[in-house]
């Protein structure tokens, strides 16, 4: 009925490595976030905000790409909209959250 001295001093023992143990668990997800951060997080944070800085910064005879996939060349600018040129005598108006690339007049096409 009594615990005898051998497994008293025993639990003593166990709970001062379960300190250790219990942070050499939890180091892996650690590690695992720290890694998705820096490879996964970050870059995307940085690729959204450059284009945020190009979409705000769109101006007339810039050619652009919209999330639907319509290319064509700026018309006019407005404070949240943009007339896009998608031919001769057809003109769209997007919002300009929707542009998904913008490429700035007289830049050089991507395969030359």
């Amino acid at each position: 009925m009594f615990a005898t001295p051998a497994y008293a001093q025993a639990a003593g023992a166990a709970g001062q490595g379960s300190t250790l143990a219990g942070i050499a668990s939890v180091a892996p997800l650690v590690l695992i976030f720290v890694v998705f951060y820096f490879l996964m997080i970050r870059p995307q944070q940085k690729r959204m905000k450059t284009l945020q800085n190009a979409v705000n910064s769109v101006k007339k005879n810039d050619t652009v790409i919209t999330a639907g996939g319509l290319i064509g060349k700026v018309t006019r600018v407005d404070e949240t909209e943009v007339e896009i040129e998608l031919g001769p005598n057809v003109k769209v108006r997007a919002i300009k959250s929707t542009l998904a690339e913008v490429r700035p007049f007289g830049a050089k096409p991507a395969n030359d």
